[in-house]
């Protein structure tokens, strides 16, 4: 039995010298953003107060934050890490709890927040497949623009010890194997992890732990945008702005979103995705291989960066 079961990812927070410069990249990513409180929070379409925080100081990574369901949820976590319940200082207010990681990764882990109300995607004329064409006499136009990014999916963070990171996580958290990477029967040197949300249907992964050559450290993280046709103007916007293009657009094997990975100006990666997997706590756990992890169904291959 876990401590709490968390129910999704809130946040990624970082560092950055220049928060005009780094707002600049969140538009053409398509993450409004405003500033408030000396920091840069920029937010997606599904209503949370914010998604990516971006706060003044050297370039780096600074803390993931995990939603729970209920205040009371960080009363029970803080009682069990000798932790305290603290005023959340943001937008949309609420209620965290901070701990560390086994490699000192900052996790807050947020409740009560304040929700605005959500926007809405683009509406999209239907797509016309062999299957059936839902579209007749009518033209289908994609404007041109930034994606539009409705939340944030997924984190990857790169670990020294997976096995002692993988408990630590689910220990805490109740965190769910969907896919483990084996290298030998033996040997597992990470593994995708969804929510536990009972019946209800979650993302394939909300916390991917990784132990390679890096080092522990920020992998990349990811958000979800309205569909397709939304991607791919996203990756056009990007591309013309003239931003880093790192890995896509392709179909991933394990979870099989479509993704599409860019990394802002200080390195850190940031990926677009759409049609991903969403399993229920009876789905279960498998284990892939290396080159599931890295492979595509469709699309390039993963450059050197990625591995």
């Amino acid at each position: 039995m876990s401590t709490i079961k968390v129910e999704d990812v809130a946040y990624v927070r970082f560092r950055a010298p220049d928060l005009g410069r780094m707002r600049a990249f969140l538009e053409d990513f398509g993450l409004p953003a405003g500033e408030a409180d000396g920091r840069l929070y920029a937010r997606g379409l599904d209503g949370a107060p914010y998604a990516h925080v971006t706060e003044p100081g050297e370039p780096g990574f600074a803390a993931l934050g995990l939603r729970a369901a209920s205040v009371s949820d960080l009363e029970v976590l803080a009682a069990a890490e000798g932790a305290e319940v603290r005023p959340l200082e943001a937008p949309g207010g609420g209620r965290v709890v901070a701990l560390h990681d086994p490699d000192g990764h900052l996790v807050e882990v947020v409740a009560g927040q304040g929700w605005g109300a959500a926007g809405s995607p683009p509406e999209r004329e239907p797509w016309n497949t062999a299957r059936g064409h839902d579209r007749l006499r009518r033209t289908k136009r994609v404007a041109a623009g930034p994606a539009h990014v409705v939340r944030l999916g997924h984190c990857v963070l790169n670990v020294s010890d997976f096995r002692a990171s993988e408990r630590w996580y689910k220990d805490r958290f109740g965190f769910i194997t969907s896919d483990e990477i084996a290298l030998t029967p033996d040997v597992s040197i990470g593994a995708f992890l969804r929510c536990d949300r009972g019946e209800t249907p979650t993302d394939h992964h909300t916390l991917f732990l990784m132990q390679g050559p890096k080092g522990p450290g920020f992998n990349h993280a990811a958000f979800e945008v309205a569909d397709l046709d939304d991607l791919m103007a996203g990756h056009e916007r990007l591309k013309a702005a003239g931003r880093h293009a790192e890995w896509g657009v392709g179909r991933h094997i394990l979870g099989s979103q479509v993704f599409d990975y860019w990394r802002d100006p200080w390195g850190h990666t940031l990926e677009h995705w759409t049609d991903g997997d969403l399993f229920t706590a009876a789905d279960g756990s498998n284990v892939a291989t290396l080159n599931d992890l890295l492979g595509v169904q469709w699309g390039p291959p993963a450059p050197p960066t990625m591995g």
